[in-house]
């Protein structure tokens, strides 16, 4: 039933304002549109929706709830970095870290960073199967 659904990643933020000032100013993204005073809606050039929605649950969550698949990890994390993000550094087994970026056995590079509301986001090298 589901195998022909598309999937949207929903953000939590507890202060919609400050999310699309985080993700406009350090992100770079624009919302397509928004729910007043309770949703924004993104969708990147490469098609993918996600929104964002305001709760006082926001970045209650201790893993990762939202990846982006990009071509070049480490030119990402520089220019993020050139913004202001902070990337975190997690005790991962077999993982090397270079400069905030992981390189993963047999699984690519990936880098982590928390968003304005304390959701941990990813980049990605295209896992393998995504």
């Amino acid at each position: 039933m589901l195998n022909s659904a598309t999937v949207t990643a929903n953000i939590p933020a507890g202060d919609l304002g400050r999310a699309r000032e985080f993700y406009a100013g350090k992100l770079g993204l624009t919302p397509a549109y928004e729910i007043q005073g309770v949703m924004l809606v993104y969708r990147t050039e490469g098609g993918t929706p996600f929104s964002i929605y305001e709760t006082e649950y926001a970045g209650q969550a201790g893993h990762t709830i939202a990846q982006w698949h990009v071509d070049d990890v480490e030119s990402e994390v520089h220019d993020l970095k050139a913004k202001g993000v902070t990337f975190e550094q997690y005790e991962m087994p077999g993982v090397e870290w270079n400069d905030g970026v992981a390189s993963m056995q047999g699984m690519g590079k990936a880098a982590w960073f928390k968003d304005s509301e304390g959701n941990i986001l990813c980049l990605d090298d295209g896992l393998p199967g995504l």
